[in-house]
């Protein structure tokens, strides 16, 4: 596995595996590296020559009052993981070679970055297109490996790619989880030994939704209030959103049809828990 910070570096090197006829597989991260990463890993070198991975918290997509400062930052111990996964590279570039003191660009992506997480973090999103189009056009992967936990990145980053006539596909994969039901995330370590015994309620009011959905309702506030009961009643978290929204545009339904995201957002304390789950009418 090499380990490469220099841009100029890491371009030398893609632009020889592609002379090879190698295909290239990037999976963006900000770190601190769990078994979720490790899925879209093992699934980029089962189908590509070239696994590329990245490892860079992004300040441009965090707001004034989160957690940028805290965020961990864990080289040594994701240089290792990143190793045992059989990565061919990670690219691990400084603050000031993503965004040197010269840099005045940014992009936005509009519409469907203003709903679910769009709403209550402003900014996040074009930080999170600003800093993906920048490693695209680094990296020039053949395919980009996201999770759907992040649906909304997700429908975000088809977006852009679309828009910008980008010559990527786009694979997104399951949302990984512990034996529990919870989402595999970086900030699940903020949580308390009580809070995690109680944050598998999101994923278990999540699919409780999903079967009253199959069962025949289709009123959209009756599957949110619903799930808003479950969590009230079985935990102390705090929830910021649960929205019933289209899948592709991500725009609120008023009756329940179609392919459907169900997305909710939770504080346990200083974690903010994000999931969702997707339902076919």
């Amino acid at each position: 596995m090499q380990i490469i910070t220099d841009i100029k570096k890491i371009r030398t090197i893609i632009a020889q595996a592609k002379r090879r006829g190698q295909s290239i597989g990037f999976v963006p991260t900000m770190g601190a590296l769990h078994t979720g990463h490790a899925s879209l890993i093992q699934k980029s070198r089962r189908e590509n020559a070239v696994t590329v991975l990245s490892v860079f918290v992004n300040p441009k997509q965090f707001g004034a009052r989160e957690d940028f400062a805290a965020y961990p930052r864990e080289k040594n111990k994701d240089c290792l993981f990143a190793k045992k996964q059989k990565v061919d590279i990670i690219f691990y570039p400084s603050v000031n070679k993503i965004y040197p003191r010269s840099f005045l660009t940014s992009i936005k992506v509009d519409r469907i970055t203003k709903t679910l997480c769009g709403r209550f973090r402003p900014g996040h999103f074009d930080g999170v297109a600003l800093v993906v189009t920048k490693l695209l056009n680094i990296v020039t992967p053949d395919v980009l490996y996201l999770g759907q936990k992040d649906a909304q990145q997700c429908a975000v980053l088809k977006q852009l790619v679309r828009d910008l006539d980008i010559p990527v596909k786009i694979n997104i994969c399951p949302t990984v989880r512990e034996n529990d039901g919870l989402a595999m995330s970086s900030r699940n370590q903020y949580l308390t030994p009580k809070q995690r015994r109680e944050a598998p309620v999101l994923y278990r009011a999540l699919r409780d939704a999903r079967q009253k959905i199959q069962n025949g309702e289709r009123r959209t506030a009756r599957v949110i209030k619903h799930i808003a009961a479950l969590i009230r009643h079985n935990s102390s978290g705090r929830i910021q959103y649960i929205e019933c929204v289209n899948a592709d545009t991500l725009q609120p339904l008023q009756g329940l049809r179609g392919e459907v995201l169900i997305a909710l957002a939770v504080w346990f304390g200083k974690a903010r828990l994000i999931d969702n789950i997707i339902v076919k009418i």
